[in-house]
């Protein structure tokens, strides 16, 4: 395989460097030097070239300390405020609007309703309007060479953040994105965006930095790989009776437990769900005390895209309030 060939096209977007704390020379370490011989064994990059990008790669500290105070460290009721924001509701409704045709072209492939794909892209990057201000090749370099809690994970997203490059014809020092090397309006690490992005409108290309029908389309794709069920519930309110929570909520988000089971244990469904159908028991903690949900394989998958019940719950509740805005909208 040819090698790849950056050099010149480095040094156009040298202006794009986020202002940090930056190592003498990263280049020069002995881990970063390690990395780049196994990209150069493994991948057949050009030593001399990526030795030249991580030359102008920033450590970002300020990454390091946003890393230690993630957002679902907070409880529910304080999470929920974040997200669910007049102002995010409304421009969730502006956004469906104006991509009416894309949302509906991703339903009918993906079978995932606008609603979903629409509180994602809200949540993320608010619609696009803050993808993040970190370079990605800044971002993930701090997490691989500066993090150790979670130094492996980053590599391999930083290994395939180099590959994507190549791959999609992109500047590596150009993309930008969030903290965590998220990219683009529906802010996906590499190894997602090498997997899931699909190509919303037919112009050959996965831009999800710009172009609003490849966010929707990957974002619908991503949640169709992962078992999203067309036309099925997401998640229900439920009553708890007695220490039934006790060991039983929050152990796993994956659905194991049918509905008559639950039951059996002393949890009801506010809803009205078939006896067999599969749930997990998620608890969170509202002002008032704590609140139970019977979350169902879709609730699940949401949990696919981030790991935490209360951005499965924010994107599920900013969905709702979205359908029910726009319907009153249209009625109006």
């Amino acid at each position: 395989m040819r090698s790849l060939n950056l050099i010149p096209l480095i040094v156009s977007l040298c202006a794009f460097s986020s202002p940090g704390t930056a190592w003498e020379n990263l280049a020069q370490r002995p881990d970063v030097r390690t990395f780049i011989r196994d990209m150069s064994r493994k991948h057949h990059f050009s030593a001399a070239e990526l030795k030249k990008i991580f030359e102008d790669v920033t450590i970002q500290e300020t990454i390091l300390e946003a890393m230690a105070k993630p957002y679902e460290a907070k409880p529910w009721h304080v999470y929920r405020k974040l997200f669910l924001t007049e102002t995010r509701i409304q421009n969730g409704v502006d956004f469906w609007n104006r991509n009416t045709g894309a949302l509906a072209t991703a339903a009918r492939k993906y079978g995932v309703p606008p609603e979903v794909v629409v509180a994602i892209i809200g949540i993320e990057t608010s619609y696009g309007q803050s993808p993040g201000k970190y370079r990605v090749i800044d971002a993930l370099s701090t997490l691989a060479f500066a993090y150790p809690k979670r130094a492996a994970f980053f590599r391999r997203e930083l290994e395939e953040f180099l590959v994507l490059c190549r791959e999609e014809r992109m500047n590596p020092t150009g993309p930008m994105g969030s903290y965590a090397g998220a990219m683009g309006m529906p802010q996906f690490m590499p190894s997602s965006y090498r997997k899931y992005a699909a190509d919303g409108d037919g112009d050959q290309r996965r831009d999800i930095w710009n172009n609003p029908a490849d966010a929707i389309a990957s974002v619908a794709r991503y949640f169709a790989v992962h078992g999203w069920q067309a036309d099925e519930p997401v998640a229900f309110p439920a009553t708890v009776n007695g220490a039934a929570d006790d060991g039983l909520a929050g152990r796993s988000l994956k659905p194991t437990r049918t509905v008559r089971e639950w039951l059996s244990l002393g949890v009801d469904s506010h809803g009205s769900l078939p006896s067999n159908v599969k749930a997990a028991l998620v608890k969170l903690d509202e002002e008032s005390g704590p609140a139970y949900w019977l979350g169902l394989q879709n609730f699940y998958v949401i949990t696919r895209y981030n790991h935490s019940p209360l951005y499965a719950m924010a994107a599920y509740e900013l969905s709702r309030e979205l359908v029910s805005r726009r319907k009153a909208g249209n009625s109006s």
